[in-house]
């Protein structure tokens, strides 16, 4: 019975993380060539609840917008937003909720931000070169134009990712039998 019941939360907690990063592509700033949105406080927020299974919306994520579910900012979807110069920050989130996911099963705050640390880092890092490869720029101006103007929001996404997961109660702390639901106990 534990099976399932962990199984129903990580699919539970799968599409509200789906919905969240979705939403958070709504909530988009304007800048050329790479909009600043909030999908990167849900992705980084996805990995500090979920841990290693954060991969799963992250991964499901893509794969909605490549199938034309307008999740991408502002509504965008298709292959076309993957292979244009926003391409590889869509990408980079797979990686890192995965490798951020890893780091917040550690119990240590040093772990945890170097997990938030890396998962920036594949960002920034798939997402300048491809924004390079895409646009013909240089690595050195898609740094300077991809990821330099977006450190100091992402830095405070990352803050805010970590004030808010530090509210939810961790998987381990439910056990079955807890009250959930408004007090109902769960079959």
């Amino acid at each position: 019975m534990q099976g399932d019941r962990q199984r129903a939360l990580i699919i539970a907690e799968t599409a509200a993380f789906i919905g969240l990063i979705a939403i958070g592509s709504w909530i988009s700033i304007p800048f050329l060539p790479v909009p600043l949105t909030l999908q990167t406080m849900f992705v980084l927020l996805a990995a500090m609840v979920m841990k290693r299974y954060a991969v799963i919306p992250a991964t499901l994520f893509i794969l909605f917008g490549a199938l034309n579910l307008p999740v991408f900012h502002n509504g965008t979807s298709g292959i076309g937003v993957l292979l244009g110069p926003t391409g590889g920050y869509l990408i980079g989130f797979i990686p890192a909720a995965f490798f951020a996911g890893l780091a917040y099963e550690k119990r240590s705050l040093a772990w945890n931000i170097a997990g938030i640390c890396a998962a920036e880092a594949f960002i920034y890092t798939i997402g300048a070169g491809w924004l390079a490869f895409s646009t013909g720029m240089s690595l050195l101006q898609a740094t300077v134009i991809g990821v330099l103007p977006f450190l100091p929001g992402d830095a405070v996404k990352a803050y805010a990712a970590h004030a808010i997961a530090k509210r939810v109660p961790s998987r381990d702390m439910i056990q079955p039998g807890d009250e959930i639901n408004g007090g109902e106990n769960m079959p």
